[in-house]
């Protein structure tokens, strides 16, 4: 675990020059005991606002809500697997009684790191149930879960977590794929379900991302290879996302919904 001193910086930095009206908002973030989850969480604390990690892990979970204490903010871990609706509804139900509210639901918790590359006839069909249970049943688990103190509040933003592998296409990992893209048909239609009670619906496209998850699929030369194709020829960070994120967290995007935005130096176009 990092020191509290080490945290704090990093949660500094996090912060930008503009207000963004996050203070005393309360947002899920699921998969927020490691990767992406765990620097969004950090940038909300940073924006005075209160995450709530939902980690299936325990262990990361709880790290990072102490991580975050030790710096002074305040945070919220909850064990949850969004696989399980029950699950879920419980982490929403404890949430909002807690906390008294839920502003945003940044949905990030998916199955990547831990796949193995394959041909697509060799995946085995229990592990394709099981990433589309976690990445695509598990999003709709979490907004339905929330979406009564979002109707509630008349406000609300959901952030759904996809990659530009959805736009791309990359071989051998046709589950995770599939999952990513059937995130855009959801946000859309969910975008228009919701608008009327004041809740944008977005979904954010990073590309190669290096956190402290290992992947050993990723060569050296992939990396090099990426970053060359990119716009912007620079690896990406996982504060380049979280800063698109607190944005749509934000006011500042209350007309923007039903969109996919994609962060990652340019090297996929729509």
């Amino acid at each position: 675990m990092d020191t509290p001193s080490t945290t704090a910086a990093e949660i500094a930095a996090l912060r930008t020059e503009a207000d963004l009206g996050l203070g005393g908002r309360v947002a899920i973030v699921t998969g927020g005991g490691q990767g992406l989850g765990r620097v969004f969480a950090k940038a909300y604390a940073a924006h005075g606002a209160i995450p709530v990690i939902a980690d299936i892990n325990e262990a990361r979970g709880a790290a990072v809500e102490a991580e975050i204490r030790s710096a002074n903010h305040r945070a919220l871990f909850v064990p949850t697997d969004v696989a399980d609706y029950a699950a879920v509804a419980r982490m929403a139900d404890r949430v909002r009684g807690e906390l008294g509210r839920i502003d945003a639901l940044v949905n990030g918790a998916a199955i990547f790191s831990t796949l193995k590359k394959r041909p697509f006839d060799e995946i085995p069909l229990e592990e394709w149930d099981r990433v589309v249970r976690v990445n695509v049943s598990g999003v709709f688990h979490c907004c339905r879960a929330v979406m009564p103190a979002m109707k509630g509040a008349k406000y609300g933003r959901i952030i759904n977590i996809s990659s530009n592998t959805a736009l791309t296409g990359r071989p051998d990992y046709l589950h995770y794929t599939t999952t990513k893209s059937a995130l855009l048909g959801m946000t859309r239609s969910l975008a228009r379900e919701v608008g009327k009670f004041g809740i944008t619906v977005n979904t954010l496209m990073p590309g190669a991302t290096e956190t402290e998850i290992p992947r050993e699929t990723v060569s050296p030369q992939l990396k090099a290879a990426i970053v060359a194709n990119q716009c912007i020829p620079r690896p990406e960070t996982p504060e380049d996302l979280a800063r698109v994120v607190m944005f749509l967290s934000s006011d500042l995007s209350r007309f923007v919904t039903g969109q996919t935005i994609i962060a990652d130096g340019g090297l996929a176009h729509v």
